[in-house]
């Protein structure tokens, strides 16, 4: 289809976008690109289109009606067709409003004798003819005669050719409205849910959209409202100061039906809408609407107001994953009907301090929120349990913990919310920090030593230790932004002096040390140390006073836990008995080496195999397995026995090898629990000349290694 007739289509309302698509959120260096590509002639892409006379939610303020037959729905490209539409036009289209265009694209301009792209810079293109409004070029304001007197006017005259070279040039830009998009079509008998599926396989491939944002389609497929309404209520959290986008609602729904933060799949479908009975009749699950519903008058509100006046978390942007959230979200919407006891929400407080501080979800997102979802579906103090999981590593703060980190480590945002639990004040405006305060009073913050100060000692970029040491956390006071405006470079004697004149209290709030020797500059580092080891010692002071009559056994490590620390010298993943994944078959071949691996383990100090995880510790299940066996989890288990059986020895794996089918991130997998053997076991496997040879095998580290003969001997005499 033409460029014209796309954008002509979308005027004459043919041709429009359904409201489950994400905003306008190109950049101007992407619609840059895009143009350069036009004019160069280069490919540009695809456009998926649909044409049908049952169209889901419309965006803009157009509806849809039936007298108006088939009409066309831009299900992919419209971010290539908006910034068309926005260049060529020089307006947002229709389909769009003002709020939802997240970068306004238009004001590009193009060198006509070069055709260099950019936006307006008035140092290069002020007085130069040569820098043309691409808008205007498009819409015909622009040409090589209108050229020819802007430069007469500025005292130069274009001879012939160099008319000719800007006429072309020029025309190479119009002609883009010229150039043909391919088009793919939507056959019009497919329904809307073959429709999303289409345009979720074609978003699939590429990282225009996120499986968040993938579900959110869907969810709109089948209730049409659903984006408008999530929106309103995000506009609702940001004026509480809370900012999330649309994927973190996606999640909190995931969260709270499925107990779940990976499988978005669950949400695609229309089943949804309908509440799910068990047995006996009662209601398992309810449906999409009434959860949404409980999120929107209830919990999300009830979680900001928690966070705000236990946590002091005053807005989003101090928290470094929002998604930490999601466990609190969850645990208050299963206990929407009861009061919370104060322990309990101050446990919750005190894993939520511990999971910012060890970036919890700073990577494998849904992998940890499935295990943390699980444990707070399935237990009933479960961030007691959550805690046990972050405290396999140390939770201690140490003073050391400081050194050179500035204040995008986690440690600051703690650091904040204890002083506004302790009631610190601002120290140049004296307003208490925890407030819920306007933009003129956000929190910022303020090196105490002035970095011209300490520039002047040595502490510059030229001497990276020290640059860092000047830009440490511990050199930063919290002031609120009108505050930090009407603080000038003192230094930080005259500076901690004065307000300690003025405001008594304030400055321990605030963990200074009160030691005013250390306030001279010449004391920088010793200044640096005495505050590290104060910081250190109020925060695990403050950490340890949440809750702290109610310490419990975490118990052990779950299985999901398990798999997130990956392989070691008694857990071993691997993917399938005999279906080979990159070959896309069955290998045999496979079957030996679960076989050497529970050797391994029971030569060793025994340990577990997991079956259906892979390498990475991503779970992949037993489908690929059961289906090349024709049967199900009792053929898998006879057969991976008479593996087993043949190899390792009947009477070991009668005794000593347990076999388990426990469900992980919904995918069935298998755990072989091998205990340590009291006799040697000796593989005999046939090699490629179908001669038997017999191997011992020991665990090293996460891996399973062959011992020579000469190793074998000393290694029974050690071990049997």
């Amino acid at each position: 289809m033409k460029i014209s007739t796309i954008l002509e289509k979308i005027e004459e309302n043919q041709l429009f976008v359904p409201a489950f698509q994400r905003e306008y959120v190109w950049k101007r260096d992407d619609a840059k690109q895009l143009i350069d590509s036009l004019i160069k002639q280069y490919p540009t892409g695809t456009m998926l289109t649909w044409e049908t006379s049952n169209p889901p939610e419309l965006k803009g303020p157009h509806k849809y009606t039936e007298t108006q037959g088939a009409v066309k729905l831009l299900l992919d490209g419209q971010q290539r067709v908006t910034t068309l539409y926005m260049l060529i036009r020089g307006e947002i289209p229709a389909y769009y409003s003002p709020p939802e265009i997240m970068n306004d694209t238009r004001g590009l301009h193009v060198n006509v004798d070069t055709l260099e792209l950019s936006y307006y810079m008035k140092t290069r293109m002020e007085n130069n003819p040569y820098w043309q409004s691409v808008t205007d070029i498009f819409q015909e304001h622009v040409d090589a005669f209108s050229l020819e007197n802007s430069f007469k006017e500025s005292g130069r005259q274009l001879d012939m050719n160099e008319l000719k070279h800007l006429n072309a040039n020029i025309n190479a830009v119009k002609q883009i409205v010229d150039r043909e998009f391919p088009e793919q079509i939507i056959p019009p008998k497919a329904t809307i849910k073959e429709a999303i599926d289409i345009f979720y396989k074609v978003n699939a491939s590429g990282v225009a959209l996120t499986e968040a944002e993938l579900a959110l389609a869907q969810i709109s497929g089948y209730w049409p409202e659903a984006r408008d309404i999530f929106k309103q209520k995000l506009n609702q959290l940001a004026e509480q100061g809370y900012v999330f986008k649309l994927d973190f609602l996606v999640y909190s729904l995931l969260g709270c039906m499925y107990h779940l933060g990976s499988d978005m799949n669950r949400l695609h479908g229309a089943e949804n809408l309908e509440p799910v009975l068990d047995e006996s009749g009662n209601t398992q699950r309810e449906g999409i609407k009434k959860v949404w519903d409980v999120l929107d008058k209830h919990v999300l509100d009830y979680v900001v107001n928690l966070m705000r006046s236990k946590a002091f978390v005053d807005h989003t942007d101090e928290i470094n994953s929002v998604y930490a959230l999601i466990p609190i979200i969850s645990f208050c919407y299963k206990k929407q009907d009861s009061k919370l006891p104060e322990q309990q929400l101050w446990r919750l407080v005190k894993w939520f301090y511990y999971s910012q501080i060890k970036r919890r979800y700073v990577s494998q997102l849904g992998q940890k929120l499935d295990q943390d979802l699980r444990v707070v579906h399935e237990s009933e103090k479960p961030f007691e349990q959550l805690l046990g999981v972050i405290a396999e590593e140390r939770l201690e703060i140490l003073p050391g913990d400081f050194a050179g980190r500035s204040i995008s480590h986690p440690l600051y945002p703690l650091m904040r919310w204890y002083f506004k639990s302790q009631g610190a004040t601002c120290f140049t405006t004296g307003l208490g920090l925890h407030k819920n305060m306007g933009a003129s009073y956000q929190l910022e913050n303020d090196h105490i030593f002035p970095s011209s100060e300490l520039k002047k000692h040595g502490y510059s970029m030229g001497n990276r230790l020290k640059y860092s040491l000047a830009q440490e956390l511990t050199n930063r006071a919290v002031l609120t932004r009108t505050g930090n405006r009407r603080k000038s470079a003192k230094s930080a004697s005259a500076y901690l002096s004065e307000i300690k004149e003025l405001s008594p209290g304030a400055l321990e709030k605030q963990c200074i040390p009160m030691n005013e020797a250390l306030w001279e500059v010449d004391c920088y580092e010793d200044f640096l140390v005495a505050r590290r080891e104060l910081l250190a010692k109020k925060l695990n002071e403050y950490l340890n006073s949440l809750a702290i009559e109610h310490e419990e056994d975490y118990g052990a490590a779950s299985l999901e836990e398990l798999i997130l620390e990956g392989e070691s010298e008694q857990l071993e993943f691997k993917s399938s008995i005999r279906w080979d994944y990159q070959l896309g078959t069955v290998n045999k071949e496979l079957e030996k080496v679960i076989a050497k691996t529970v050797a391994a383990f029971a030569n060793s100090e025994g340990g577990s195999l997991v079956i259906g995880v892979d390498d990475d510790g991503q779970v992949l299940g037993l489908e690929n397995d059961y289906g090349s066996l024709n049967g199900d989890r009792d053929r898998f288990e006879l057969h991976l026995r008479n593996i087993l059986n043949q190899n390792v020895g009947q009477a070991f794996v009668s005794k000593f090898v347990k076999v388990s089918f426990p469900l992980v991130a919904e995918r069935e997998i298998c755990v072989v629990e091998i205990e340590p053997s009291t006799t040697p076991i000796i593989l005999k496997l046939k090699g490629k000349t179908g001669v038997d040879s017999e191997k011992f095998y020991v665990r090293s580290g996460n891996s399973s290694q062959e011992l020579s003969m000469s190793e074998f001997e000393q290694y029974r005499g050690d071990r049997f």
